[in-house]
């Protein structure tokens, strides 16, 4: 049975010790919450948890998702899934599990607890839009049988069972679609366009420009991603979304790169590959509905975010060179 206290609630992260996941509970823990983290640590780490086992608000359960799970909370936040296409493209039949029986076994448990539950959709659902900016009104564009579409449609049947259990079963929802995200505690080998830049500009080596670099997105610092999903949380409970959360500002692959380049202080070269399959060719979300409805928006200039994230990739690179077998072990995982 929900406890219902106004002050401190039993919060549910599932993905916890993920990148998003971590600075979520610990935004959760600073406002006063306990927090029950669940990951199966297929692309979280302990690392990012590491500071967190001394807090007593703090519990951690490894556990994986598609399986059901039996805890008793206020709220649940599901951000369990592989988030990027070398993480979910290594195995794409659990991730299209992980989004599906996923959300359906925690919705199941959001329907036995008649708590509150949100889950972490993606700017994925849109595919390559042939609307810009996107909406949440827009369908999208997306190729259901490419090597994406375990990520895409995965997340896009969630949403299809979190909107059903809400009209069915009075499932309490709120859905938000996350665009670009960066910050501390990104995986170093999760091949993500500014994890991939930074490393490869602190280590000297050339940096990837997909096609031709034209190719846009729009950058999201996760303090200010992790300030949206507690406002989205917090809403009137007629608000369910779907809504866009993430930075307007755009930017094509090259001028990021550039301001890698001048953050690290790199002399790396920019070299030109082939424009991966189904790769989105503009991203960029209109946050209207989140402004009018949650009072958000982002504040974090890109430039300024990068400057924290570089700091700690260097402290993970000098971390990794110490510790070489766990890099290892890490690079074959993902």
């Amino acid at each position: 049975m929900r406890r219902n206290y106004d002050s401190c609630k039993r919060v549910l992260v599932t993905g916890g010790a993920g990148f998003l996941g971590s600075h979520l509970i610990d935004r959760l823990l600073s406002d006063g919450h306990e927090v029950v983290c669940v990951d199966n640590l297929f692309t979280g780490t302990k690392h990012n948890i590491e500071h967190l086992h001394a807090n007593a608000r703090f519990e951690f359960l490894r556990h994986d998702i598609t399986f059901p799970l039996y805890v008793e909370v206020d709220e649940i936040y599901n951000l369990a899934c592989p988030a990027s296409p070398i993480q979910y493209q290594h195995d794409p039949v659990q991730t299209t599990k992980t989004s599906v029986h996923g959300a359906i076994n925690m919705l199941g448990l959001a329907k036995r607890l008649k708590c509150r539950i949100l889950q972490a959709s993606t700017s994925e659902v849109y595919g390559d839009p042939s609307v810009h900016p996107q909406t949440e009104d827009y369908w999208g564009h997306v190729n259901p049988i490419g090597p994406r579409s375990c990520y895409d449609e995965g997340k896009r049947c969630a949403e299809t069972l979190f909107f059903d259990y809400h009209r069915q079963c009075g499932v309490e929802i709120k859905v938000a679609r996350i665009f670009n995200t960066y910050g501390p505690r990104m995986h170093w080998a999760d091949g993500r366009v500014v994890s991939n830049f930074i490393i490869q500009a602190l280590s000297g080596e050339p940096i990837t420009l997909y096609g031709n670099g034209s190719q846009t997105r729009s950058f999201c610092y996760v303090d200010d991603l992790v300030d949206g999903l507690v406002r989205l949380m917090d809403s009137r409970p007629s608000f369910t979304g779907p809504v866009n959360l993430g930075n307007e500002g755009e930017f094509t692959i090259r001028e990021l790169a550039e301001l890698v380049l001048a953050e690290t202080g790199s002399s790396s070269k920019l070299v030109n590959l082939p424009l991966p399959r189904d790769d989105p060719r503009q991203r960029r979300p209109d946050t209207s509905l989140a402004k009018a409805e949650l009072g958000w928006q982002p504040t974090v200039r890109l430039q300024d975010g990068l400057r924290p994230t570089v700091a700690f990739f260097r402290r993970d690179q000098a971390r990794r060179s110490r510790n070489p077998e766990e890099s290892h072990l890490v690079a074959v995982s993902a």
